[in-house]
């Protein structure tokens, strides 16, 4: 087996990468926790189907576009792709929001709004802060809209309030675009990607899927490849997915897709846009932005004791996630969809805490794959029970404890802390390891492990 080199990233315990074994304990997933709504609709701008909301931290702001105005009817009316709006909101916090005037768009006879785009592109407007180096400052930011099949457009900007079209017509990608489609930069990579909709044949029933595809200047695109899975993984309705790279740790990709369970419906009476349906949110994970990862299949967001989030298209979660304290990432989802009470709501994350090797009362183990790092110190980020702790034993790629770093020579931690650096009685800088293929034996008792990564002290 050919050691894994992680150099001095972060690697996160949200899929089987880095594992070798794991004896009585197991990866966890860890669901978010809801907090405050952060945006109520208010007509006329917004309403019932106010929706596909994605954000980006810009300075000393945070910038959320969504789809503002969206007719509430099953009876639609001609011409009505182009009465929908794109429109922003901005915080300092994270938690506090507010329409911006904007002075761009007339509504209701004025220009004092939020809205930033009229169109059948706003159904889906979807923003990213480019972050390739060669990118030129008229085009620092870049988005993705448009709606129905094969109809998507790619849109520029130097402020993210006004924009213009890359080219005259459509992307040349093909698929099903009336959910939100995410663009982004890989930095890993060193490409650009969009992760949107398709629908893939199963059993004679059409499931909503995700595809990608890759470009090397947001214009001349590969042929979208359909995400693939582990055999035996069965086909789910994805409306939406959410994809990012990992802040920290860029060459993990984490996805959140809305899963539409179009079979199952309870009350709708009372909905200003009722539907057949219920939907909760997922969590999976990449290193590739093609072959995904879904150890957990569970629901990462659930609907709750909320009756109205129990109704379709609810718990879709927005695109991007910001810090909001030096011990928090805050993410937002949709609350209240196809109500008068249409709501975005905070949730708020461990950094680096979607998953964890966890190990209960009576303990368990983790040994890790061979690897080689640089730096000379390891760091954890973890968490234990009071009477909880962990032991750490650096190997050779044989399961030779190396002397001085054995689990009898580590004084055995325990706490809570996002980055604390691990020492050995004699022996805590392990500079000489450095470039040289290892690994690690975890001994946990009621303790979650979520990433490791070596740097310097």
């Amino acid at each position: 087996m050919t050691p894994i080199d992680i150099g001095s990233r972060h690697e996160l315990f949200v899929d089987h990468t880095l594992i070798e074994s794991l004896t009585d304990a197991c990866l966890h997933l860890h669901e978010p926790i809801r907090r405050e709504r952060v945006f109520q609709v208010e007509d006329p701008l917004e309403n019932a189907c106010t929706a596909c909301y994605n954000l980006i931290h810009l300075n000393d702001r945070i910038l959320i576009y969504y789809r503002g105005y969206h007719p509430v009817s099953r009876d639609l009316p001609d011409g009505w792709h182009e009465t929908q709006t794109g429109n922003l909101l901005t915080s300092k916090d994270g938690i506090h929001f507010e329409r911006p005037s904007l002075g761009l768009i007339e509504s209701e006879g004025s220009t004092d709004n939020n809205i930033f785009y009229r169109g059948y592109e706003a159904h889906n407007f979807c923003v990213f802060l480019d972050g390739n180096p060669n990118t030129p400052p008229e085009q620092r930011f870049k988005a993705v809209g448009g709606s129905g099949k094969n109809n998507l457009h790619g849109f520029v900007s130097a402020d993210g309030i006004r924009w213009s079209r890359i080219q005259e017509g459509p992307l040349d990608i093909t698929g099903a675009f009336d959910s939100i489609n995410v663009p982004l930069w890989d930095s890993h990579a060193g490409c650009y990607r969009i992760f949107s909709r398709y629908l893939e044949e199963v059993d004679g029933e059409r499931i909503r899927a995700i595809q990608s595809c890759t470009s090397d200047d947001f214009i001349h695109w590969t042929s979208p490849v359909p995400h693939k899975y582990d055999d035996g993984i069965p086909f789910e309705h994805f409306y939406t997915n959410a994809t990012m790279p990992c802040p920290g740790a860029e060459h993990i990709l984490l996805s959140f897709p809305m899963r539409f369970v179009p079979e199952r419906t309870k009350n709708t009476d009372g909905m200003d846009y009722p539907g057949d349906g219920i939907s909760d949110a997922v969590f999976m994970t990449s290193r590739d932005g093609v072959h995904w990862d879904r150890t957990f299949m569970e629901a990462w967001l659930r609907p709750g004791t909320d009756q109205r989030n129990w109704t379709h298209r609810n718990q879709t979660p927005a695109v991007g996630l910001i810090e909001t304290a030096p011990d928090e990432w805050s993410m937002y989802a949709a609350a209240h969809y196809g109500w008068a009470t249409n709501a975005l709501q905070r949730l708020t994350i461990r950094p680096h805490g979607f998953a964890s090797v966890h190990a209960g009362y009576y303990g368990g183990e983790l040994i890790t794959k061979p690897f080689t790092f640089s730096g000379t110190t390891l760091h954890l980020n973890y968490a234990t029970s009071a009477v909880g702790a962990i032991v750490v034993e650096i190997q050779d790629t044989e399961g030779n404890p190396i002397e001085g770093l054995t689990a009898n020579d580590m004084p055995p931690i325990f706490g809570d802390h996002l980055d604390a650096s691990v020492t050995w009685r004699t022996n805590s800088n392990l500079s000489h390891l450095a470039g040289t293929p290892i690994r690690l034996r975890f001994t946990l008792k009621d303790a979650d492990l979520f990433s490791l990564r070596f740097g310097n002290q």
